[in-house]
């Protein structure tokens, strides 16, 4: 492969090809690399400008991937570059010295489209900068096509030079250059053993994500999550909720059981199941497919409620600290919201506390709430919109819990 010179190495290598065939065409006719200048030079020459440089369709993702899942890097990056150069010619129109000289610069690289080693290597020598590319290393050897512009793409292309005239030009593709950049790859050890594993395509599906007792049965702490679905079985299942990794109980093909983790917080939640692949010399697990993210709601529940006197809340009357203890617990950065029912009174009064956001991973959160006369009330908290339940005795009324507001 090519380091960076190798783009000035293609240009220097077609002036070696270039001016013996323009010399013998024009009398003192040069090949010179400047930005075009329009009909302003009367010697005769062959302009030679790089005017865009594309991606080589073939090449460009042939180095993918270059490094390890760690950084590390496993090739020498490539960049696969196709050159597109325009051709200007000037001299004497009356003694047809542009046309002279275009007629050179075709039949020559007609006939030797492929640049030579042989002239890269002069070029290398006649411009010392370019004493240290490396382009005759190079396993593709660069290929001059002409490139066909109809008058108005011509048009085009001349217009970006400002105020320059049109001089007969010519357009060619130079390709493909590979340049690398001069990173050393970090050779990896030998293989020793390989194996060979061919698995059936089996994604897994979750369709229902619900309580194992019925599926009409809230999920609260302590529930046993009953997972329904199809494929669910892996050579290692886990079940993936709040970024942690969760063994289940029961596998089938069909139907999952995992007791509900104690670290899971309440509110809507996410499930996944994910299957690893055991592969490798010892076996070891790798991983394999992943399953939909199905949804599934976590109430959470009020094991005691106290109240106390407290700041009024914002732009409220009065205000009382009721401290709920909960399970699960609220995580960081979720909104728990306190409702309150006094059945003791007709009408039956209910209170609605401002969106409480928590701070810390506790099991205990302190709610102000204004406004609330003295009495019992029915107490209940919403984390993240999903509700505690409360309790109901045998004859259907609601017993709890219950919090004394001062």
């Amino acid at each position: 492969m090519s380091n960076f010179l190798a783009v000035a190495n293609v240009t220097a290598a077609l002036y070696e090809v270039l001016q013996p065939a323009v010399g013998n065409a024009v009398l003192n006719a040069k090949v010179g690399f400047a930005r075009p200048e329009g009909t302003s030079a009367t010697s005769p020459l062959v302009n030679v400008y790089l005017y865009q440089v594309t991606p080589n369709a073939a090449y460009r993702n042939a180095d993918l991937p270059t490094r390890r899942s760690d950084g590390t890097l496993v090739q020498r990056s490539q960049a696969a570059l196709d050159l597109h150069y325009l051709f200007s010619f000037h001299g004497d129109d009356t003694k047809l010295e542009p046309q002279r000289l275009l007629g050179a610069v075709a039949t020559t690289l007609h006939s030797q489209p492929l640049i030579s080693r042989s002239a890269i290597i002069k070029a290398m020598s006649d411009f010392n900068f370019l004493k240290n590319s490396n382009l005759a290393d190079q396993v593709e050897t660069v290929r001059f096509t002409p490139t066909s512009l109809s008058l108005e793409e011509f048009s085009k292309l001349w217009s970006v030079f400002f105020q320059i005239e049109y001089s007969l030009s010519a357009a060619y593709q130079a390709s493909v250059v590979l340049l690398q950049s001069d990173d050393v790859p970090q050779e990896a050890l030998p293989v020793q053993a390989r194996n060979l594993y061919v698995v059936p395509f089996r994604w897994p599906s979750v369709d229902a994500v619900v309580s194992a007792v019925g599926a009409d049965q809230p999920i609260v702490a302590g529930t046993t999550l009953l997972i329904q679905g199809t494929q669910l079985r892996g050579d290692i299942t886990l079940i993936l909720i709040e970024d942690n990794e969760f063994a289940p109980t029961n596998i089938t093909d069909t139907e999952i059981t995992l007791p509900l983790p104690a670290t899971v917080h309440a509110g809507l939640q996410g499930l996944q199941v994910l299957q690893e692949v055991l592969m490798g010399t010892p076996l070891a697990a790798h991983r394999g497919f992943e399953s939909n993210v199905a949804p599934f709601v976590l109430r959470p529940t009020i094991t005691a409620a106290t109240a106390a006197s407290g700041a009024p809340p914002p732009g409220g009357p009065g205000g009382t600290d009721v401290t709920l203890t909960l399970t699960p617990n609220i995580g960081i950065g979720q909104r728990a919201v306190l409702v309150l029912n006094n059945l003791g009174v007709s009408p039956a009064t209910a209170y609605t506390s401002l969106p409480k956001v928590s701070s810390a991973n506790s099991n205990q959160v302190i709610i102000n709430i204004g406004g609330v006369p003295t009495g019992n009330y029915l107490v209940r908290v919403q984390i993240d919109g999903a509700e505690s339940l409360l309790t109901v005795d045998a004859t259907g009324n609601f017993t709890g819990p219950m919090v004394a507001m001062p």
